[in-house]
């Protein structure tokens, strides 16, 4: 049908669900219009921003009639920063909305008419649940401040005095490096001219041994008295790591060769029972507690009765894989980032666990020599990225036809389309699935999918 919409138009529009991403779905003479700032049951008016054959995208710019769900935000920086997007959707309405959506992913792009859905794991806090963040610098006119880039903006950083995904000790660092900052005298880094100094600021907290790394990312040039940095951070006894990067390329990124200014290089947390030491780089799921649930989901997906040989597929610091090593015969673990694979193999060591060993290299490319090394595996784990099992990844493990496949998925359209693919080509069936909610306020959900293989 033809756009009854054109773009900069206002319409007033009813909002009926969610689409996975977050935006409302509404409808206007049956003609589907994604809404941003929409949630389930409002009423708004909304001005187009974009037209196309078979949808319209839209900005709800007034809500008129506020549906049931809709709530209070309790965060002074709310929605004008780009951190959360549902602090306004009441938190049982954000539960339903992601596991419709996994359901429907499941589906219609992985042509699974009754998916085997377990109960949506809820978060044990809805709030100050990350353990890490990293912050912008933007120069204001009293001087350099941190906070995060505002909604829908990359040139644009909005100050932020308290974050409510963080701790009170989260807020309380980064205000303190902010005075350094400013008594400092240094200049904000600026994106679009390529001039100043100061660029980001990560925060790591262990919440379960309350161990904090703290790491600094700086333009070129040594502009700033370590010493005194070092002693600003000192004054918080958890911090027991600093490190400093420094980025010379136009790219907004954190994940840098570090230097390490006081401290050990590295702080240790504790999860499910065993210990992890983690370095600035190395992945370790935001959400500890919930990351906690979902590897003891992972765990009982795989079933292990002390025979089986397990292989953890894009194994991060050994998390999944060392926790599995406690009721398997032996588990090799591949990760690209040797960063990650260094800080597994330690600990394996810190947990004297002997029966696992992890090694770095492209997952769809290693399978192959790792089949060679360990022979073929019993179960194998994968926790992939958002793009899914890249092609050769999972047609190398499709061959390899483990007779269980632990699938933990950040992104229900990829397990969808991949889960399909290991079905049609594989012999693979999804039998079960659990949603864990890792990120309140955001459109984002985990997922534990155990696929078998018919006999």
């Amino acid at each position: 049908m033809a756009a009854p919409v054109a773009k900069d138009q206002e319409v007033e529009l009813h909002v009926d669900t969610l689409a996975y991403g977050g935006n409302g779905v509404a409808r206007l003479n049956g003609f589907v219009v994604f809404v941003r700032r929409g949630l389930p049951g409002d009423t708004v008016r909304a001005r187009v921003t974009k037209v196309k054959r078979s949808h319209a995208e839209a900005l709800a710019t007034e809500v008129l009639a506020p549906g049931p769900a809709r709530v209070d935000a309790p965060c002074a920086h709310y929605p004008a920063c780009g951190g959360c997007r549902f602090q306004d959707l009441a938190y049982e309405a954000q539960l339903a909305a992601k596991q419709e959506q996994l359901a429907d992913a499941l589906r219609r792009l992985g042509g699974i008419g009754e998916p085997p859905l377990e109960p949506i794991v809820r978060a044990e806090s809805p709030f100050h649940y990350r353990n890490k963040l990293e912050y912008s610098f933007t120069q204001l006119g009293d001087g350099p401040s941190l906070g995060f880039h505002k909604t829908g903006r990359w040139d644009e950083v909005l100050e932020v005095e308290r974050c409510w995904l963080t701790t009170d000790l989260g807020n309380a660092i980064r205000n303190s490096v902010r005075a350094w900052a400013r008594e400092e005298g240094l200049q904000a880094y600026d994106q679009a001219t390529g001039e100043g100094y100061l660029r980001h600021l990560v925060v790591r907290e262990a919440r379960n041994t309350g161990q904090v790394l703290v790491q600094l990312v700086t333009a070129k040039g040594e502009r700033f008295e370590t010493g005194y940095f070092v002693d600003v951070l000192r004054a918080f006894p958890e911090v027991r790591s600093i490190h400093w990067s420094v980025n010379e390329t136009p790219a907004e990124v954190t994940n840098l060769p570090t230097t390490l200014l006081w401290g050990d290089d590295a702080i240790e947390e504790e999860l499910c029972g065993l210990r992890f030491r983690v370095r600035p780089n190395a992945f370790l799921q935001t959400n500890t507690a919930m990351a906690e649930r979902l590897y003891e989901l992972a765990v009982e997906y795989a079933g292990l009765t002390g025979r089986e040989t397990v292989w953890d597929l894009y194994c991060g610091i050994g998390t999944i894989g060392l926790l599995t090593a406690r009721d398997a015969l032996t588990v090799w673990g591949i990760e690209v980032s040797e960063e990650s694979v260094a800080c597994a193999l330690e600990n394996a060591d810190l947990n004297g666990i002997t029966n696992a060993a992890f090694f770095a290299g492209n997952v769809g490319e290693a399978v192959e020599e790792l089949r060679d090394r360990g022979g073929d595996p019993d179960v194998v784990v994968v926790d992939p990225p958002r793009a899914g099992l890249a092609g050769k990844a999972l047609r190398r493990l499709g061959r390899i036809g483990a007779a269980r496949i632990v699938y933990v998925s950040c992104n229900p359209t990829t397990l969808a389309s991949d889960a399909k693919q290991l079905g049609a080509e594989w012999g693979y069936e999804l039998v079960r699935a659990r949603a864990v909610d890792m990120f309140p306020h955001t459109p984002h959900v985990e997922t534990v999918a155990l696929l078998e293989r018919a006999a």
